[in-house]
């Protein structure tokens, strides 16, 4: 596939953007769609606005967003093809709606006319340097910032010849449809390999096997039956003989410290928020936040050794050990920071804290259906099961870590595959909708799934809809 430049570029006129084809209209985005502010349609289904799936109705996130109960008749109607600017659109673009349904009224609906393909702009809305240009067109402060429209619709947009709008359209959903398709390939081998590391983590700390040391290797075999003996738990219904049962609150310490809101304005520090953490791993790195512009949740302080554990939104299932030096990193005050007693190893309490069976005790006992959260009291008394010896604990760790290793080098290997697609699809995007590369005259096969164009990641919906 030969990608070339177009013959001719002249100056956009805004800075931006920098040049576009010679023959390409640069217009304002008000004559380009027709804000749609309609209400009055209770009986339609609720939709969500999201960053990497556009806009779907929130049954697609079951208990993952507040559904509204009253006063449907205010929401604004969203057909399909419209494009939705949902709050902190700046930080991943306009999203193009798949349904007809209902939204907040709060979110600001674009109607594109007939002079403007909505192909083309939905992927024109989310290419960085138009994902750029929302950055100037915010109003707000620190988490409230928003879109302002009546900023952004005086902007001028590149608006090619309708036949080069839908040629731009079905190239990238060719081309991002094969990425999607590699990618989610990549994620799932991940999840795979993740799942092994899992299974590897729960036989270990919940005494399944018999580690021990033969010469300096270590080997597992499995523990006989016959030496499990019955536990009243509700959850732990047999245990290694010799291994105890304790209450969590009884070897670690909850939230021993947090950010004083008479903190320095000034005070720079990296920040964990809930989204960013899944079980043993990140998502995204820490964000460089400032004191005065960081979220109130942003507040408790951890410390090398420590583990995090979510209490809000506990399907999640957000528990991450913190194993290296860590200055001024802070999380949300939606987690639980658990700081082991010495009798404990640190280690051993971070691979016993992400195991299923305490997960899944924390979310047994989460109070709510679209909100579950668990109180700091009730996370203190759960049970949990400890070897006898801190030397087995060390035992145990120096096991996973083992098995775990060649697992760890594949999932780092395949998750910088995944990082130069999406730079390359990111680079793509851009290049092609801003006219740096001109896609008139390549030949796309005639069946292209548009479905397959979707990155599989997880997915939140933002702003108002995201719980915290």
């Amino acid at each position: 596939m030969n990608l070339k430049p177009y013959p001719e570029y002249k100056d956009s006129g805004v800075q931006w953007l920098g040049k576009v084809p010679k023959h390409w209209e640069m217009r304002k985005t008000k004559y380009s769609f027709n804000e749609r502010v309609q209400k009055g349609f209770p009986n339609e289904q609720l939709l969500a606005a999201t960053q990497t799936k556009g806009v779907v109705p929130k049954t697609h996130y079951e208990n993952r967003t507040v559904i509204a109960q009253k006063d449907l008749h205010l929401l604004k109607l969203v057909k399909k093809g419209d494009f939705v600017i949902s709050l902190r659109s700046f930080q991943g673009g306009i999203e193009l709606a798949y349904y007809q349904g209902i939204i907040s009224p709060a979110y600001t609906i674009m109607n594109p006319n007939k002079e403007i393909s909505g192909g083309y702009f939905k992927h024109l809305a989310k290419s960085k340097l138009f994902i750029k240009l929302l950055t100037t067109c915010v109003t707000g402060i620190r988490e409230g910032q928003n879109i302002d429209y009546e900023i952004l619709k005086r902007n001028r947009i590149p608006i090619p010849t309708p036949e080069e709008q839908l040629a731009i359209a079905r190239f990238l959903d060719y081309k991002t449809a094969q990425i999607a398709r590699f990618i989610k390939a990549k994620k799932r081998m991940i999840e795979l390999l993740k799942e092994q590391k899992q299974v590897i983590i729960n036989d270990a700390v919940t005494g399944k096997i018999v580690i021990k040391d033969e010469g300096g290797r270590l080997k597992a075999e499995k523990r006989p039956d016959s030496s499990f003996i019955p536990h009243p738990s509700s959850f732990l219904q047999t245990v290694p003989d010799g291994w105890e049962v304790r209450r969590l609150k009884n070897v670690v310490k909850t939230n021993q410290e947090a950010l004083s809101e008479k903190t320095s304005p000034s005070y720079e520090f990296n920040y964990l928020d809930i989204s960013s953490v899944k079980t043993g791993y990140l998502i995204s790195k820490p964000q460089k936040l400032l004191f005065e512009n960081a979220p109130s949740r942003a507040r408790r302080i951890v410390k090398k050794g420590d583990t995090i554990v979510s209490t809000v939104r506990t399907y999640l299932r957000s528990v991450f050990h913190i194993e290296n030096e860590c200055d001024d990193l802070i999380v949300s005050t939606g987690f639980a920071v658990l700081t082991p007693d010495e009798i404990i190893d640190q280690r051993y309490i971070g691979y016993l804290l992400r195991s299923d069976i305490f997960i899944d005790s924390v979310i047994r006992s989460s109070i709510g259906v679209s909100y579950p959260a668990i109180s700091e009291t009730k996370l203190g008394s759960l049970k949990i099961l400890l070897p006898s010896s801190f030397i087995e604990q060390q035992q145990i760790v120096s096991y996973i870590e083992t098995k775990t290793a060649a697992l760890d080098l594949t999932i780092s290997r395949t998750e910088r595959e995944i990082a130069l697609m999406q730079e390359y699809r990111t680079r793509l995007i851009s290049d092609v909708v801003t006219g740096k590369i001109d896609v008139r005259d390549i030949e796309i096969p005639d069946t292209v799934d548009i479905g397959d164009t979707i990155d599989e990641s997880i997915d939140e919906p933002e702003g108002e809809e995201e719980l915290e």
